[in-house]
């Protein structure tokens, strides 16, 4: 389908991810309803921080996933819908699962029944590649089987399955994308990159880091905004799941190294134990097979590769080091 002329709602749009989806929609020509998370401050989330061009052409309605009402009234007179709202945060899932299937599944239905009663023309619900568990081949394509190794990665198996069968089910027009761990400007401090990042931009030269030797394939947020729209306007991608992800694996030890050689700083790792996830829990690797994503609807990684991976983090240190970013994180506490 054409996204232009299509109202778009995007959930979880003051987030990392969903503020810079919002912007990239913005930016090329589309009719964009941010949905973020209601708060007594009055907070659009990162999307405070947007560009004024964009905070005046979006639609802001604020509202919870979690209540069927509140989703059903934002998806009302939207034809797209881009769902990306979730508690994501791996530690933390093991202290409050029960807040993990209330937004991530509970949530993920709401938005589900509310298209599918409003005739939306097109559903994509976000997976990530935590589904897999570790590898047990590579590169990991949309046949790997699925594996929940936290709860975190359990709701998100169970998201993905009512979306696909919603489809199944009652024709909802749905797509999964699976990202492969995003990173970039404006990423919370629980994921490693802007752990190491923010420690080493805050003067820090001895880095407090968890597990060294998994392995991710870290794409840059731009190219997951970039897959998200792509996606939408694909049609053969109805009722599947496509990976997208850099097509390059590092391990975290490696990613602190290069990110010692952007920010021109020695550093010396210290492994916390707090920092660890679960021994069975522990994912120790994850390379993305992105063949379905070209093949379906023509999309690569701009920032592929080692090359485009230094220039992702060059992008990423730039933003941290401005003070007025940093001054937003509370960088010497650890952050599940």
């Amino acid at each position: 389908m054409k996204l232009s002329g299509a109202k778009i709602l995007v959930t979880g749009a003051d987030g990392f991810i969903g503020s810079h989806l919002v912007e990239h929609l913005v930016e090329t020509g589309h009719d964009v309803r941010a949905l973020v998370q209601y708060n007594s401050f009055n907070s659009w989330g990162w999307l405070d921080g947007a560009p004024p061009e964009v905070r005046d052409a979006i639609e802001v309605v604020a509202s919870d996933v979690r209540d069927p009402h509140g989703v059903a009234d934002a998806v009302q007179g939207c034809a797209v819908v881009l769902h990306l709202a979730a508690l994501i945060a791996i530690p933390y899932s093991y202290h409050a699962p029960d807040a993990y299937v209330a937004t991530n599944v509970t949530g993920t239905l709401n938005v589900l029944q509310a298209c599918r009663r409003q005739g939306v023309e097109r559903l994509v619900t976000t997976s990530t590649s935590e589904v897999y568990g570790s590898a047990e081949y590579v590169p990991m394509d949309e046949a790997h089987p699925l594996k929940g190794q936290s709860p975190y990665s359990a709701t998100k198996i169970g998201a993905d399955q009512m979306s696909l069968a919603f489809h199944r089910s009652f024709d909802v027009p749905v797509a999964v994308l699976r990202p492969f761990n995003t990173y970039g400007p404006r990423q919370s401090a629980r994921a490693v990159i802007p752990t190491i990042i923010g420690q080493v931009a805050s003067g820090a030269r001895t880095i407090k880091l968890g597990a060294l030797s998994p392995t991710r394939d870290f794409t840059f947020v731009r190219d997951t905004a970039r897959g998200f729209a792509a996606i939408a306007a694909c049609d053969d991608a109805i009722g599947e799941v496509v990976n997208i992800g850099s097509g390059f694996e590092i391990s975290v030890e490696d990613t602190a190294a290069a990110i010692a050689r952007v920010m021109g700083a020695e550093i010396e790792i210290v492994c916390e134990a707090e920092r660890l996830r679960p021994e069975a829990s522990e994912v120790d690797r994850l390379f993305a097979d992105t063949t379905k994503a070209r093949r379906l609807f023509g999309w690569e990684p701009r920032y592929g590769g080692p090359e485009g991976f230094e220039r992702g983090l060059e992008e990423t240190a730039r933003w941290f080091e401005d003070p007025a970013n940093l001054a937003a994180y509370k960088i010497d506490r650890y952050n599940i």
